[in-house]
């Protein structure tokens, strides 16, 4: 019994187009110059005609580019959150902690950012004291050594000196 080889069906297949409802520019640039060479030369198109025609085009093409821009911007905004986050490696924050039971408040926690990982789709901060903090859930960061405290009280001996009290402190 004859056995029919299965890839010279899979190389004699035709590839078949598949027609869109999309006008693109090329087919539009192609629709204008064959109205324009088949036009009547004894009445030809009317300049405002041909004028909005071109209208239409660059309106159109504008349009594909700024389709176009938005695209590149959003896939820009789907980076990693472990890219967009990363900086905060080595940095101190200060974030809400809650009770997982009760929900309740425990309080600011201060710790440093160890590491950056993600989980569905949310940066997720892994800190030095063991715990990991969402992202938005972090009240304030900032470098090491950087302090947030307000500065010297005057009436406070042991306060470190600003450099408004010592001597060459500019007036």
């Amino acid at each position: 019994m004859p056995v029919i080889d299965p890839t010279l069906y899979l190389k004699n297949q035709s590839n078949t187009r598949v027609p869109s409802n999309e006008l693109g520019k090329d087919e539009f640039l192609k629709i204008l110059m064959v109205q324009l060479q088949n036009q009547d030369p004894t009445n030809p198109m009317e300049d405002r005609e041909f004028i909005s025609q071109l209208a239409q085009f660059s309106s159109l093409e504008q349009m594909m580019n700024m389709t176009k821009s938005i695209n590149t911007l959003v896939e820009n905004q789907l980076i990693s959150p472990i890219v967009q986050y990363s900086h905060m490696i080595g940095k101190i924050v200060t974030y809400q902690s809650f009770d997982i039971e009760t929900g309740e408040s425990l309080g600011n926690k201060t710790s440093k950012v160890i590491a950056v990982s993600q989980h569905q789709g949310y940066a997720v901060l892994e800190l030095e004291n063991g715990e990991r903090v969402y992202a938005d859930a972090i009240l304030e960061v900032k470098a090491i050594g950087e302090s947030t405290e307000d500065p010297k009280d005057p009436k406070d001996p042991e306060a470190p000196e600003t450099p408004e009290d010592s001597e060459s402190a500019i007036e």
